[in-house]
């Protein structure tokens, strides 16, 4: 596989599993630099470990996404390591699900933390020094569920479908920058999570899910690469689904 990323660096945050870590895999593939951030510096490191090993230089940091001080510290630690930051993947992102009517207000307040206001913060924190390189590309992980909903998710489902009103808002501030700003919107995706469901919890998954199977990691991760490639270099503003089918 060609190395289209080499010399290029990507922060990816929530990198310490799941589809964080399939990201920071395929782009490593490909010759990109990382930092990986998480809540769970250490996790992040063992990532980084694997990748070290591959000749991709990596940096992790502990971060906390909805606090704009731990996201800036961190950006400072990156750039002063790596000069810059060319590329932004917002992948963090919690679940506190449970009815409206019985969901506390401390669990909705975590999760708009996490899930979107932690987007604000890091893409702010990172935007800086992109506008002065008149280059760059934001990337940020939403859900399917901000497009379709889901009972028991109306936290989850509000953050999510702000992301893409933040997407495509910054889209049209900052594209004479050169700097495009998309969203990816995963379906149901196999995690460890997921592993936990009964048989038959994940048969009816998939029986709502037009290409019949859960996706896989690598399914979003690839989606992120071509979003940050120069294939994609005209695309800006927009939400790329990567769910089966689901939502059409």
């Amino acid at each position: 596989m060609s190395r289209v990323f080499e010399e290029h660096v990507a922060m990816i945050t929530g990198a310490s599993q799941g589809i964080g870590e399939a990201i920071a895999h395929r782009l490593a593939s490909e010759g990109c630099n990382l930092i990986l951030a998480s809540r769970r510096k250490a996790a992040c490191e063992k990532v980084g470990a694997l990748l070290d090993k591959e000749g991709i230089d990596t940096l992790s940091v502990a971060m906390d996404v909805g606090d704009l001080e731990s996201v800036a510290a961190s950006v400072e630690v990156a750039l002063e390591r790596f000069g810059r930051i060319d590329f932004l993947v917002n992948n963090a992102g919690i679940t506190r699900d449970n009815l409206l009517v019985r969901m506390d207000p401390e669990d909705w307040d975590a999760v708009l933390r996490t899930d979107l206001t932690g987007v604000y913060n890091c893409t702010k924190a990172v935007l800086r020094s992109m506008l002065r390189r008149r280059s760059g590309r934001v990337v940020t992980i939403s859900s399917v569920v901000g497009l379709l909903g889901n009972s028991g998710q109306t936290a989850y489902g509000a953050a999510k479908a702000g992301v893409f009103g933040f997407t495509k808002s910054l889209a049209r501030e900052i594209a004479s920058r050169n700097i495009t700003v998309n969203a990816v919107a995963p379906g149901y995706i196999s995690t460890d999570m997921t592993a936990e469901l009964s048989e038959e919890a994940t048969e009816k998954l998939q029986q709502g899910i037009p290409l019949g199977r859960l996706g896989v990691g690598a399914d979003v991760a690839g989606a992120v690469r071509f979003l940050l490639s120069e294939d994609a270099a005209y695309i800006t503003g927009q939400i790329l689904s990567v769910d089966g089918g689901m939502y059409m």
